[in-house]
């Protein structure tokens, strides 16, 4: 991809934030103001864009975001100026941290995305037969953030945040260790009641792991002593809603570019892989267990199959199950996501007691951490257990476990 200059605007010429990114020598940088700012765009196709200030923007900030939102490759647009209502796609940049070094790791990490997603693209065009189902749907509807926290803003933030993504919570250090290696966050928000000393020492640890790096994380309470590793962190203040509008930004990046990422696994399997889930599509699934059948019965090994049931059906919850299960699964073991909204999944070479302690502490890691923001919504799989016998197929076999379902449900 051959990359595009930066355009820095604002209200006037020559921001200290212009000549600042000119000697990062990310981008060549140009300078315009709100008057051009759109034909700018239109002309020179940028690889980023910079919003230094919207002092005297009008309804020219907002057109700037929509017209930045609809090129592809992704454009980030970061936004330097506190703004109360902040477009889907402005990505936040205080410099109450750091300094323009902290703006050129923020804009290289932005950068990451754009050429992931042109890789893609890329991908798609060469191979238009590909089998993939590229999901249309705004990115956000697949994030996941943990809130770590216990005072007494912690239930204002998890309400705002839940109304729009999938919210862990976690009330100590220890308790959010353990959720982020049970699963994949889009965003890290820290709240009160834990000291200076506490929060700096996370998020040391974060930085120097490269799992962590480059999520997004706020700060919502107390000041930062030093600079971390730590490109889309943000230290934040003022009401719940205000601290949402302008976090959400990057965690919407952050799911976007996980969503790439399955979308290049699927590629690399042929089309066999669903990127919303990460598990195989229900045809390959099928497939795949027929092989699976058909070996067993050959070499005398062993296969159990197990079917999670969950109780409600928003997508948000399913596909966030769905997304747990393909990364805690053993990679010989193979699962999809049903049109009923069932997970089934294939345990290779396990007799069914090992399977179902298995399954039992899978849906123990779906229980507990996929949550919304309405405790009744939380997902609660019911497990049905089966394993292959010497004359099954996998349509007697599926048939079997729809009956130990259905008795499990009774």
């Amino acid at each position: 991809m051959s990359q595009g200059p930066l355009i820095v605007v604002s209200s006037r010429r020559h921001q200290p934030f212009a000549a600042s990114l000119s000697d990062l020598k990310i981008l060549p940088v140009i300078e315009t103001d709100w008057s051009e700012v759109s034909s700018a765009v239109s002309r020179l196709h940028p690889a980023a864009v910079f919003v230094g200030t919207i002092e005297g923007a009008g309804e020219a900030f907002d057109g700037l975001a929509s017209q930045v939102a609809a090129m592809q490759p992704y454009v980030p647009l970061i936004v330097a100026d506190s703004v109360m209502s902040r477009p889907d796609n402005a990505l936040p940049y205080s410099s109450a941290i750091g300094d323009f070094n902290r703006l050129g790791a923020r804009l290289n990490a932005a950068l990451r995305v754009r050429t992931l997603h042109a890789t893609v693209l890329r991908r798609l065009a060469s191979n238009p037969a590909a089998p993939i189902r590229q999901p249309a749907d705004d990115p956000i509807h697949d994030a996941t953030v943990l809130l770590i926290g216990r005072g007494a803003t912690y239930p204002a933030l998890s309400v705002v945040f839940g109304e729009q993504v999938g919210v862990v919570g976690a009330l100590s250090i220890e308790a959010a260790a353990k959720h982020l290696n049970a699963r994949s966050m889009d965003g890290i928000i820290i709240g009160e009641g834990f000291t200076a000393r506490v929060v700096e020492a996370l998020l040391t640890v974060l930085a120097e792991d490269t799992r962590f790096r480059n999520l997004p994380i706020a700060v919502t309470s107390g000041n930062l002593a030093a600079a971390y590793d730590l490109p889309n962190l943000e230290l934040m203040s003022g009401e719940p809603a205000q601290i949402a509008s302008t976090f959400l930004p990057l965690v919407r990046q952050h799911a976007f570019e996980a969503r790439l990422c399955r979308t290049l696994k699927s590629l690399d399997a042929g089309g066999v892989l669903d990127p919303r889930t990460g598990l195989l599509t229900v045809d390959a699934f099928h497939r795949e267990l027929d092989t699976a059948i058909d070996q067993t019965k050959s070499d005398g090994g062993r296969l159990s199959v197990a079917r999670f049931s969950l109780d409600q059906k928003l997508e948000r919850q399913l596909f966030d199950a769905a997304r747990i299960l393909s990364r805690l699964m053993r990679r010989m073991d193979f699962g999809t996501l049903e049109d009923d909204g069932s997970i089934i999944v294939a345990f290779s070479d396990v007799d069914p007691r090992n399977a179902h302690t298995i399954a039992r502490r899978l849906s123990s890691v779906m229980k507990h951490t996929a949550h919304s923001s309405k405790r009744a919504l939380r997902v609660d799989p019911r497990v049905a257990l089966t394993a292959s016998q010497p004359h099954d197929s996998a349509k007697s076999l599926l048939a079997r476990l729809s009956d130990a379902a259905h008795r499990a449900a009774s």
